[in-house]
């Protein structure tokens, strides 16, 4: 694949998505120090100029920046860290209202991600922004996303890209390799590599989506049901079918 034809494709995209709310405009993203974040927030600063381009690192109490502001620093565009720690345990500790005394443990680890979506558009809202929905074609055909959390956002610059498409994009934009090549994880504490948790690596996830090619059956099946699952999660907001015999005016 003609990765530099597809990098120029996604640069020319986003510059024709911001075009109608003028030069004053701004991209907003949520830094992780991963590679998507890397190579979204590379995208946009091409696309727009470094200037109009936003990364906010969020760490949750001793959480490592994972070279968040440095990425940010080499693309040259502005940086600001919002901690959300004290947000987060306030949040955590309101579990003692609700019948048994105690949120469910899947829901306390999605606290963090849909507080630092708050947090974007927070910053979007006062700086003229739109927030970058930074999730891949791989891991929203899975529903490896927090509902209004990552899987939030105005515009999606890798929503159709495969994980081995990100990364070529990655290194035809010449980021540094360790940046691209990042091992990618949920950034929980004792948190573990994507691929450990999912039993299956991006690479045959990949293969899958583009090519319909999965040798092991078991493996096949589990995505299968995995994207059946979580489908919810990318789709447009249910509303009822039937007519309710009422004008609409325009």
């Amino acid at each position: 694949m003609d990765y530099i034809a597809l990098k120029d494709a996604c640069v020319a995209w986003i510059r024709d998505w911001f075009a109608p709310f003028g030069p004053s405009s701004a991209a907003v993203l949520g830094m992780s120090g991963g590679k998507d974040s890397t190579i979204a927030a590379a995208l946009c600063a091409e696309a727009l100029g470094p200037g109009r381009v936003i990364g906010v690192a969020m760490p949750q109490g001793g959480q490592s920046l994972n070279g968040a502001d440095k990425i940010c620093a080499h693309l040259g565009i502005r940086y600001i860290e919002l901690p959300i720690g004290k947000i987060t345990d306030e949040c955590e500790a309101a579990s003692a209202c609700v019948p048994g005394g105690v949120f469910s443990v899947q829901s306390v680890q999605n606290i963090p991600p849909r507080i630092r979506m708050t947090m974007l558009y927070a910053v979007a809202q006062t700086f003229n922004g739109f927030v970058a929905n930074t999730c891949n074609l791989s891991e929203d055909y899975i529903g490896y996303a927090t509902l209004f959390g990552d899987a939030a956002g105005s515009f999606s610059p890798l929503g159709k890209l495969v994980v081995r498409e990100v990364l070529g994009i990655g290194h035809a934009l010449g980021l540094p390799s360790e940046w691209v090549e990042k091992t990618p994880d949920d950034g929980l504490p004792h948190s573990r590599p994507d691929e450990e948790k999912f039993g299956f690596s991006y690479a045959t996830l990949d293969a899958f989506i583009r090519e319909g090619v999965c040798e092991d059956e078991s493996v096949r099946a589990k995505i299968a049901s995995m994207h059946r699952a979580n489908r919810f999660k990318t789709e447009i907001l249910h509303i009822p079918s039937f007519d309710p015999k009422f004008p609409i005016f325009e």
